[in-house]
């Protein structure tokens, strides 16, 4: 299976490569916001499918990198300044927001992480000297590296591109290495995992905090590829939506954010022909989908394994029954 998935996973690099060159503008910006939202949802099904932590925050960290960057470049520094800034910024961040994760679990967990994102929010549209207010910020130039100018939006495209092969490798190497697993074990059965030597505090903390990162790091590249932001994509919506986007896609599924931000990004824009009912159409479907794929889409392989199993085993039983009956 894992070679499967190795496979698989290189298949759709190709295709990420090739596909945007048959496109026009619009495909291609629909493809980059995709891969911005696959980097958020790296983060947040991290915290969520495989720490198991509940957070309804994701979008006030998209927005302190967005804005991180934003204010950065306003002030006449590089974009490679501000995006490393936003990823250390929104850890730190996300170290503090980590703590209620000690105190409190499931639906209070989340109304506190709801909590902060409200806050957030209300800072991001009232302190203007800052952010702008409502106004936000304008012009927010695409960077350049080594003479290559990434302002069109093929070439932006491939920057997200490699932003998200690199971080999607490092968190490859982090669930697969022993945090990976004490990850795995601190969602299963925290007491457990405790007894086994397991820092518990350490690794909630840690689960908030890099989920966080890989958000600022997405916010960052949001903020340049519109070129213009205001609080409006970072509302409390915003972050429910992440969270279905984890959901849909399977969480503690490595490839769950790839089809989960697909279905909160590119699906809604498949429904367009519905027009006024495509909202309806699209809450339609997710509700449908999580009544019959409670695990998301990348659980209809294990239950299909599952269910042949389950099969084989009553067949087994009914076999051996059969001789027990002959004897």
């Amino acid at each position: 299976m894992k070679k499967l998935a190795i496979l698989a996973g290189l298949l759709g690099l190709l295709a990420c490569i090739f596909v945007p060159t048959l496109l026009k503008n619009h495909g291609i910006y629909l493809f980059t916001y995709w891969l911005i939202y696959v980097i958020a949802t790296m983060g947040l099904n991290l915290t969520i499918g495989y720490a198991g932590q509940k957070s309804l925050g994701h979008a006030a960290f998209f927005g302190i990198g967005a804005y991180t960057v934003a204010v950065m470049m306003q002030a006449g520094y590089s974009f490679w300044l501000g995006m490393p800034l936003a990823a250390l910024g929104c850890f730190v961040v996300g170290l503090a927001l980590g703590f209620p994760a000690l105190r409190v679990q499931t639906i209070y967990l989340a109304f506190a992480t709801l909590g902060f994102n409200t806050a957030v929010w209300l800072v991001m549209r009232n302190e203007e000297w800052l952010t702008g207010g409502t106004f936000g910020i304008n012009n927010i130039a695409r960077p350049e590296a080594f003479g290559i100018s990434f302002d069109g939006n093929l070439a932006y495209y491939y920057l997200v591109l490699a932003f998200t092969v690199v971080l999607g490798l490092l968190l490859w190497g982090l669930l697969n290495s022993p945090w990976g697993k004490a990850f795995t074990a601190l969602r299963d059965n925290p007491i457990r995992a405790e007894s086994l030597g397991v820092d518990i505090r350490g690794y909630t903390l840690l689960s908030f905090a890099i989920g966080a990162a890989y958000a600022g790091i997405a916010g960052g590249l949001f903020g340049s590829m519109v070129q213009f932001i205001d609080p409006a994509p970072f509302t409390v919506e915003a972050s429910i939506m992440m969270y279905l986007m984890v959901v849909v896609g399977g969480p503690g599924y490595f490839l769950g954010p790839l089809l989960g931000a697909a279905v909160g990004v590119i699906l809604p824009e498949w429904l367009r022909f519905a027009q006024a009912w495509y909202l309806f159409v699209f809450g339609t479907a997710v509700v449908m989908l999580m009544i019959w794929l409670p695990d998301g889409l990348l659980s209809i392989p294990d239950r299909i394994r599952a269910k042949r199993q389950s099969r084989e085993a009553s067949a087994a039983r009914a076999a051996a029954g059969q001789s027990g009956v002959k004897a």
